[in-house]
């Protein structure tokens, strides 16, 4: 089965981090990253540019507005996602608490809904 994990955590924590700290970080991803390919789990992933470059659209009323920035202010940003195919929940949320974020952030393990 199918699961989405995002990984949401606070882009001005993250900003404030040294960089010695922040490497530390991106090595633990790239080895994470690495132990999903070799587990035969990984189906796709990317990290996302921080929520100052999105655009949100809504339409309300048959009309379109377009919003910058995220729709919802929040105190974590979505900063990136995998998609994982596991047997089953516990082996994704075991695969989402080995993920480097979930330390200061928070990672939401989602069933994906094939169509």
């Amino acid at each position: 089965m199918k699961y989405l994990l995002m990984i949401y955590a606070s882009e001005t924590a993250e900003n404030a981090m040294p960089p010695a700290e922040m490497g530390a970080i991106m090595q633990a991803y790239g080895a994470y990253t690495d132990a999903l390919v070799k587990a035969g789990v990984l189906q796709a992933g990317e990290r996302l540019r921080p929520v100052t470059d999105a655009t949100s659209v809504r339409v309300r009323n048959g009309k379109s507005e377009v919003l910058n920035g995220p729709y919802a202010d929040t105190q974590e940003q979505l900063g990136g996602y995998y998609v994982i195919d596991v047997p089953d929940l516990d082996a994704a949320l075991q695969w989402a608490a080995r993920c480097p974020s979930s330390v200061y952030g928070t990672i939401e393990v989602r069933p994906i809904w094939e169509m």
